[in-house]
């Protein structure tokens, strides 16, 4: 007589719970997948009954993971991950399809990723690519977004993403941003204080690094404002309203009336490709990150470890 083993969930039931709780709804997790609502229902439901408890909720706003649901979405999204990257494991490097999912910055995502996607959608046209917003909320951020198998690799900071195989890309330098009537002049640090300076929220990595900069450098700036859009922001300094300090791919292409200018004392972002580790040899991935290098290459982008003052100038506008 066969001893049978406790009954296991099956992939159909865990990429149905996986698609729902991303969707944030049956029907719409339905109709991205291309199936019935009352299979998915079906394949959540026998889910359910195994586990012993609800893994969704549903409300007037969507259906929500439970607690429950939380820890089981973990384990549900590695196992789906896994099965996928067992057929792209095997692919010859020449000859890609699947889907491949980038998070990123938005202002990475504006600058420093079109001119690479478009290069390998050319090589791969079989590779379906999506671009998520990693400052969004349901994404949480670009580690955060890998880690939870939600984004496949992300384009972060080198010094926010613990766990993670990364590829150094380019270090994107930190500008001082002023009503252009101000003049070119050198940068003193002294004028961060008794004028209003605008930041992105807290939240924001960004924020976080200026306000680190500043305290390091001895600058007490009182009169902080949180902005959430950096085209709110330019325009506000603008006017003359304040000052602020942003990365310069966020800048790129300076608005007119302003003036960027270096800081003092550099402060840079270090920008890496971020993947898990185990799945940094997947020939889709490897292929990806090969074009993006060469794509940040030809346009001459500062390179990891290239010091601040090799970079592009003042910006003038």
């Amino acid at each position: 007589m066969t001893r049978r083993g406790p009954l296991q969930p099956t992939l159909a039931q865990l990429r149905a719970l996986v698609a729902v709780a991303e969707a944030g709804g049956f029907s719409e997790a339905a109709a991205e997948l291309g199936v019935s609502q009352s299979s998915l229902s079906e394949a959540v439901g026998k889910l359910e009954e195994l586990v012993g408890r609800p893994l969704l909720r549903r409300s007037p706003s969507g259906t929500r993971p439970t607690s429950a649901g939380e820890r089981v979405l973990q384990h549900a999204r590695a196992s789906v991950q896994a099965a996928g990257d067992a057929l792209l494991a095997a692919q010859d490097d020449g000859a890609l399809s699947g889907q491949l999912r980038v998070a990123s910055y938005r202002s990475a995502a504006t600058h420093l990723l079109p001119p690479a996607l478009a290069l390998f959608r050319g090589a791969h046209p079989a590779v379906g690519i999506s671009l998520l917003d990693s400052e969004s909320e349901s994404c949480g951020g670009g580690g955060h977004a890998v880690h939870s198998g939600m984004a496949d690799v992300a384009v972060l900071l080198h010094d926010e993403a613990a766990g993670l195989h990364l590829t150094p890309l380019a270090q994107d330098e930190y500008l001082f941003v002023a009503p252009a009537s101000r003049g070119d002049h050198p940068v003193n640090l002294s004028e961060l204080q008794g004028q209003t300076l605008y930041l992105p929220p807290e939240r924001d990595s960004c924020h976080q690094r200026v306000r680190d900069y500043l305290r390091g450098q001895g600058v007490l700036a009182t009169d902080v404002s949180s902005v959430a859009q950096d085209s709110v922001t330019l325009g506000l300094v603008s006017h003359g309203l304040g000052v602020t300090v942003l990365p310069r791919l966020a800048l790129a292409p300076l608005p007119p009336g302003l003036v960027a200018l270096p800081l003092p004392v550099p402060l840079l972002r270090p920008l890496a490709l971020a993947v898990l580790p185990h799945r940094a040899g997947l020939p889709i991935i490897r292929a990806f990150t090969a074009v993006l290098l060469a794509s940040l290459q030809a346009r001459g982008l500062p390179a990891p470890g290239r010091a601040a003052s090799s970079a592009p100038g003042p910006l003038l506008h």
